[in-house]
């Protein structure tokens, strides 16, 4: 089988998103780490694997969401200086932990490693991409081997939205968003946690968007059942394709039990420089707070023991060559699943394999370059599966079965439940009630201009920050629940506020200047993306 004429194809899809969290209030704050700490152990590392890649001519294709907030905070002044500063004293650090452990050979190494890997962090983001990563996202987009998709305009969970023009302005606000950033319109979306309800793919629709993505059961349980099971996309009534997740490479990534991350040569996560260094010594590098935090410098390994305590050092080497011993299993368990499908399929299968991009580099060191080897063995050591997009593969099968998909998420349970429950539910009667509100200020005022506009724009700022599913995620999860508690009732309080500003015809602009300073995203907004019948907002050149 030629390189051009595979028996099937593997769709690779990274979903990137974080929060947005910014706080130019105070000098440095905690939760800012979320973003720092993606970029340097997730996408920096991802961007050279990408880079090393095209410089050796190795053909490859990945899908790549970077959400809107995700893609905010990296074109973002504040937090790309703030950047800078962490990376520095990153820096800082391992300089002296490679002094520190030059008498300790079983941590020399590892020590020499991470002053290589935040060096290499600090000058890909500073030099080679004017400290704005989005660029380099978009420059491979441009060479045509990564496909950049949006997703809903804050990550708000659509299942649980009830008016139609709150979910629009989720889709909407996201691509004209995405067009800000990448210069184009995007092709797909991510709809956030996989929430799907049907319907949903009419705001799609509206958009351009041509394909989502859907858990397993959301199209196995579809009406008709699947002819080709997960294996070819579905159309949706009115023409937008639904690609399943695969159930068999995904767990053999995401598995506590059987997922590659596990190994016992990888990296540990949960042992820190952070917390096993001395007080005094590691104190400078810690949050003004003093307590004790990850600091990123991780000198052991899995080992296979449940106790920290016994963890055995990290070995740089036994950790790569695993990565490739794994990236090889994968390849393996590709081609025996594309043969079988492939004997009764009359197209070529597509294996849609998601998983959330910080996963590789942030909670799996090695996952970057477990993609590096993966797709370097695609592409020289076999020849029954292709790298491909999912917008590719649409070029190529222009004619799917036409199915209506079922209500989905790729939660625990596959439905709401991560998102609605006895810990969360009480966001919701806020939430929807604001939803009201901001479609009401949409209707009344279809022209505003001047201050009365600034204020409606803010307003639906908040509306939207307010509505990311990360809250309600974290509070189920019972991980920073202040901070997941503290601003979703932030942005309810200041959109209230405006509302009742707005209706009573009195803005204050020093209040809202302030606001407006503090939740500055999506400086492109246009409120009437929820008016009942929305307005086009102004061409964009796109």
């Amino acid at each position: 089988m030629s390189e051009n004429n595979p028996s099937g194809y593997l769709a690779l899809v990274l979903h990137a998103h974080l929060p947005y969290v910014r706080h130019p209030e105070h000098e440095r704050f905690l939760e800012e780490d979320w973003l720092f700490e993606a970029i340097s152990e997730t996408y920096v590392p991802l961007i050279q694997t990408f880079d090393n890649l095209l410089k050796d001519g190795v053909d490859f294709r990945i899908t790549m969401t970077i959400s809107p907030p995700l893609a905010e905070m990296l074109a973002e002044p504040l937090l790309q200086d703030r950047y800078v500063d962490h990376i520095n004293r990153l820096v800082e650090l391992c300089r002296s932990e490679v002094e520190r452990t030059r008498r300790m050979p079983e941590f020399h190494e590892t020590a020499r490693m991470y002053l290589n890997h935040f060096r290499s962090a600090r000058d890909i983001f500073t030099e080679q991409y004017g400290k704005n990563l989005n660029n380099a996202f978009r420059k491979f987009q441009e060479r045509g081997v990564l496909e950049i998709i949006t997703c809903g305009a804050t990550h708000g969970f659509m299942p649980l939205m009830i008016r139609k023009e709150a979910k629009r302005a989720q889709v909407a606000v996201a691509v004209r968003n995405y067009a800000k950033h990448f210069g184009r319109k995007p092709q797909g979306m991510w709809l956030p946690e996989c929430g799907y309800s049907p319907g949903d793919e009419e705001l799609l629709h509206e958009q351009g968007i041509r394909y989502f993505f859907l858990d397993t059961h959301g199209v196995l349980f579809g009406t008709p059942r699947p002819k080709y099971g997960i294996f070819a996309p579905v159309f949706c009534p009115n023409g937008v394709a639904a690609f399943a997740r695969d159930v068999e490479s995904s767990k053999q990534v995401w598995s506590a039990r059987e997922g590659y991350p596990g190994d016992s040569n990888y990296r540990e996560f949960y042992r820190d420089l952070g917390y096993d260094g001395d007080y005094e010594y590691v104190k400078p590098y810690l949050h003004p707070d003093g307590v004790r935090r990850n600091l990123g410098i991780k000198y052991y390994r899995i080992t296979g023991q449940v106790d920290l305590a016994e963890k055995r050092p990290y070995d740089v080497k036994a950790a790569l060559e695993m990565a490739a011993t794994h990236a090889g299993n994968f390849v393996f368990n590709r081609e025996r699943q594309v043969r079988h499908l492939a004997g009764v399929m009359d197209r070529r299968p597509i294996i849609v394999a998601p998983y959330d991009a910080e996963l590789f580099g942030h909670w799996w060191f090695e996952g970057p370059m477990f993609l590096n080897y993966l797709m370097r063995k695609i592409y020289y050591d076999q020849k029954t599966i292709k790298l491909v997009t999912c917008g590719e593969y649409l070029d190529e099968y222009k004619t799917n079965q036409v199915q209506q998909p079922t209500m989905s998420t790729w939660g625990a349970g596959g439905y709401n439940l991560v998102w609605l429950n006895s810990a969360n539910q009480w966001l919701y009667k806020h939430m929807n009630e604001a939803e009201d509100r901001m479609a009401e200020l949409a209707n009344e005022f279809p022209n505003a201009d001047g201050l009365t506009r600034r204020a409606l724009n803010q307003a639906a700022r908040e509306l939207l920050l307010a509505e990311s599913s990360d809250w309600a995620f974290i509070i189920t999860t019972d991980t920073m629940v202040p901070y997941a508690k503290k601003r979703f009732k932030e942005h309810i309080v200041r959109f209230t506020r405006l509302y009742e500003d707005l209706k009573s015809g009195r803005v204050d602009e020093d209040w809202l200047r302030n606001i407006e300073a503090a939740d500055n995203a999506f400086s492109e907004m246009d409120y009437r993306v929820y008016a009942s019948e929305p307005v086009a907002p102004a061409a964009t050149g796109i």
